[in-house]
């Protein structure tokens, strides 16, 4: 199977309302904002729903959740031990890795090993494979092609969050009598409608060296309009969060684009309300998907 044979870009349209899409942990979990009030949805929470779309769609996917895990490890460690094996030989381990999971020759990993614990006085050295290896361990490190941005809201969504408090009503002997009520938390949602953006990019010449093929990038623009479907959860509700566009460019094949992925994210402006207009660049023409 050949590497990804083309620079591919694409642009992501989501709508929020009622819920809330990322929470922020040193926040009281209320919706991430930036400095300027802008919502915000992390890549990694992003690239998390990638991976569980994938996981439902029958792909082997190393970085598991909890909730959709498919296999009997419990945890990255018990997984990488277990199928790679014996780490001695590096780029064995790095291919191996790449050719198993889908995510991994995505997405690129770090595989930390322990070593051998014995004191050293040598720094840390690293080689041009990318590994990393010490007196006190070993980390392996893949770079992937796929990058995706942080997801930010089209407008100020401070004044559009609400807070609720959770409560819980039961009952002492559990007869129903002398019912009374306590105070669980808080939760928090965006109440109306916010849309947001990400933009994303698959580079040739990284896929080189994980094996990302363009059957696994057609993989990925299959599920992406789907990327919230099967994601419901007290915080999200089924329908509180969709995708309404993904704009995906194609670029000539070669290893470097047509355009800069800078230049052809800029061809596309997205208003508050979900609406859009596209400008053209010569010899690149955007597929407009809809969301489902």
């Amino acid at each position: 199977m050949t590497t990804l044979s083309k620079k591919i870009d694409f642009a992501i349209i989501m709508s929020v309302k009622n819920a809330n899409p990322n929470g922020d942990p040193l926040n009281g979990n209320r919706p991430r904002t930036d400095y300027d009030g802008l919502g915000e949805i992390s890549d990694v929470c992003l690239k998390r729903k990638i991976r569980d779309r994938l996981l439902e769609k029958g792909e082997k996917i190393f970085v598991q959740s909890d909730d959709n895990k498919k296999d009997e490890y419990p945890n990255l460690r018990k997984r990488a031990e277990a199928i790679l094996g014996d780490i001695k030989n590096m780029p064995d381990i790095r291919n191996k890795a790449c050719q198993i999971w889908l995510d991994v020759r995505a997405f690129g990993q770090i595989f930390p090993f322990k070593g051998s614990n014995k004191k050293s006085n040598k720094k840390e050295a690293e080689d041009t494979s990318g590994t990393n290896e010490s007196a006190t361990g070993v980390s392996i490190g893949i770079r992937g092609p796929v990058t995706i941005q942080p997801a930010f809201s089209l407008e100020d969504i401070s004044s559009q969050i609400i807070l609720e408090q959770i409560v819980k009503s039961t009952s002492l002997e559990g007869d129903g009598i002398n019912r009374q009520s306590d105070q669980m938390g808080m939760k928090h949602r965006i109440g109306k409608e916010v849309i947001y953006v990400t933009f994303g990019s698959m580079n040739p010449q990284s896929a080189e060296r994980t094996g990302f093929s363009d059957e696994d990038a057609m993989i990925i623009k299959e599920i992406l309009p789907k990327l919230f479907e099967n994601d419901a959860s007290s915080a999200r509700p089924e329908g509180s969060m969709a995708v309404n566009k993904v704009i995906w460019w194609e670029h000539k094949p070669g290893k470097v684009g047509q355009y800069s992925s800078a230049k052809v994210h800029k061809t596309i402006t997205v208003n508050a309300d979900g609406s859009y207009a596209l400008t053209s660049l010569e010899g690149l023409k955007p597929e407009l998907i809809d969301g489902f």
